[in-house]
């Protein structure tokens, strides 16, 4: 209801004015007590062995360095996902660079991994008083080479190995040069390849397991998608997200900002996510469980994810959209339901 009546004002705003002013606020709110006292919950998910009070989950890219953990987690999420995060801190593609088309509820984006690097993302996942289930999703520099990427991977897998819940590894933004030729066959091979090794040599020193999950694009070819689930289960991979944001324009071609470069998310990209979860499932077969993202702007979105064959779901132009009763709204919805994938494990 409040978030309702401060859309129009923060829609006011430039894109990337608004989203700090909106955090300000959150994080006033925090501090008085007023936002809630953590997750929703209903029965528990057990998913790459965590246990998710919810199957509700923040994408990542809404708070790419871990600055407001606290603050989201009182809005009811499941889960979190923080980044994405580089080794070095880089400033992102210049301004503007974040645009809103209302007219279809969606957002194009051409950020280009802007944060402040993996040391300082730790030190406030350090300071954050969280307890819950916590991604680290982690990318290259834009300026290492494509050739080295796995270099800057690893990097980021050994800093945030012990502080995450599970890593997710971004393959597929449209926003960093040649990095979506990572999800080609050969360089995903090699770098899964690397990834599993290097994380099981990290579980031995640290005692402790931390899945690994892939985010993968939602402009692949179904036999993209098919070599790429391939390869998961042949490298033992935790798990899958998809998607992504797309490149496409279909259907609002000649809408303001749409020929705007950068990915594409909301309204727009909800069937095509869920075409790629469909197609990655029917491979799958429950092999790995899949995190269904793109496009959830309602309960009845999210249920479709699901029915299509994720094991979670996670939302992030909905929650600009619709304000944090989007949380609720679909946690209460998924919670009530009898859904066959409740129960994924690995």
């Amino acid at each position: 209801m409040l978030y309702s009546l401060l859309r129009p004002l923060l829609f006011g705003l430039d894109p990337e004015t608004a989203h700090r002013i909106t955090f300000d606020g959150l994080e006033k709110a925090h501090r008085l007590g007023i936002l809630g006292s953590g997750p929703i919950r209903c029965q528990s998910r057990n998913v790459m062995g965590l246990d998710f009070p919810n199957p509700v989950g923040m994408a990542a890219g809404l708070d790419k360095d871990g600055e407001h953990i606290s603050a989201l987690a009182a809005l009811g999420f499941g889960f979190i996902e923080i980044g994405t995060v580089t080794p070095r801190p880089q400033p992102g593609n210049p301004k503007p660079r974040l645009f809103r088309i209302p007219q279809v509820n969606a957002i194009v984006n051409r950020m280009g991994f802007n944060n402040l690097g993996i040391d300082n993302l730790l030190a406030n996942v350090k300071h954050a008083n969280y307890s819950g289930i916590l991604g680290i999703n982690i990318g290259k520099n834009f300026d290492t080479p494509v050739e080295k990427a796995i270099d800057d991977y690893l990097i980021c897998l050994h800093k945030a190995y012990r502080y995450a819940s599970y890593v997710a590894v971004n393959i597929s933004s449209p926003n960093t040069p040649n990095l979506r030729q990572l999800q080609n066959a050969e360089e995903l091979d090699y770098l899964l390849r690397m990834l599993k090794l290097n994380q099981q040599k990290l579980a031995d020193e640290h005692g402790k397991y931390t899945p690994l999950v892939v985010k993968i694009a939602p402009d692949l070819e179904p036999p993209q998608i098919d070599s790429i689930a391939s390869l998961l289960m042949k490298h033992r991979v935790d798990g899958v997200i998809a998607t992504n944001t797309t490149l496409s324009r279909a259907g609002i071609e000649t809408m303001p900002h749409a020929s705007e470069a950068g990915g594409l998310s909301g309204a727009p990209l909800t069937e095509r996510a869920t075409a790629v979860i469909r197609r990655l499932h029917d491979m799958l077969q429950g092999a790995l469980p899949i995190i269904g993202v793109g496009g959830i702007m309602r309960a009845a979105d999210a249920k479709e994810k699901i029915e299509a064959g994720a094991s979670l779901v996670q939302v992030y132009s909905g929650l600009i959209y619709r304000g944090p009763d989007l949380v609720r709204e679909i946690a209460q919805a998924l919670c009530v339901a009898d859904t066959p994938h409740s129960d994924a494990r690995i």
